[in-house]
């Protein structure tokens, strides 16, 4: 009986470790004022994850306590957070990458994953908003723009800035994800 057990261990962990990474987490991002690079796949497929377009000078700006709260209460779960500041959006995010980190710390108290100053407009976005947009079908129009992506890399919503991350169809959806692991 346990050499069964260990060959089905070893067959489960060949086939978890096989599968390919989903195009929609194939990207190199840097960390937010840091020189570290973050293969999104290799560290976030398997999680639910809810990324977000941020900006330190919106009238959605509160909405980064929001996000710092479902990360804080479903991170056990396997639900991640991932921010990426942007100045696309009216010049609402001005700073430098040292100081909209210390403003997403020191403010709202921000421990969930922040990367590079990132554009996400239609016109000069990033390849990872590329590739987030060409699968919702729309790019962000504003700052808290936010897309669900599945365990499996594949994208399942995406909420425009006004809804709160807090709000039911944000929250349920979350949920529905984490439960379906």
């Amino acid at each position: 009986m346990k050499k069964i057990f260990v060959f089905m261990f070893l067959l489960i962990n060949a086939e978890v470790s096989a599968k390919e990474c989903s195009p929609l987490l194939d990207f190199d991002v840097r960390s937010l004022n840091d020189k570290t690079v973050v293969n999104l796949c290799e560290v976030y497929q398997g999680k639910v994850i809810l990324v977000v377009n941020t900006a330190s000078k919106c009238a959605y700006t509160d909405q980064y306590d929001s996000l710092e709260k479902l990360y804080q209460k479903y991170r056990d779960d396997g639900f991640v957070v991932l921010g990426f500041p942007s100045n696309d959006f009216g010049q609402q995010e001005p700073g430098n990458e040292y100081q909209i980190k210390n403003f997403c710390r020191m403010t709202y108290g921000v421990k969930f994953p922040m990367f590079e100053k990132t554009r996400v407009s239609e016109r000069h976005a990033s390849p990872f908003y590329t590739e987030l947009a060409r699968t919702a079908g729309t790019y962000p129009k504003w700052n808290f723009h936010k897309y669900l992506i599945d365990r499996n890399g594949q994208l399942v919503a995406d909420y425009m800035s006004a809804i709160d991350p807090l709000d039911e169809p944000v929250i349920g959806e979350i949920k529905k994800q984490i439960k379906k692991f």
